[in-house]
């Protein structure tokens, strides 16, 4: 999952190297942390977070098989 997140982000920005993603896993859930370079933050969130609302579609349904809530943290 992280990987996936992690390759969607670096298409979009000018700063790849700066893509950081981390994740933090629960028993029920599992929250990934996205962080990009500042100049950056506008293109993955997108005219009233469309990006990043489609990111976590994307994510939310990729991970649907394994039956945890996984959130995405954009920072």
């Amino acid at each position: 999952m992280k990987e996936l997140v992690e390759s969607i982000a670096k298409a979009l920005v000018d700063h790849p190297d700066d893509v950081r993603v981390t994740e933090v896993e629960n028993d029920r859930s599992l929250t990934l942390k996205l962080e990009v370079h500042e100049d950056d933050m506008g293109k993955v969130i997108g005219k009233q977070g469309r990006i990043a609302k489609a990111i976590r579609s994307v994510v939310n349904a990729a991970g649907a098989n394994q039956n945890k809530r996984i959130q995405l943290e954009i920072g």
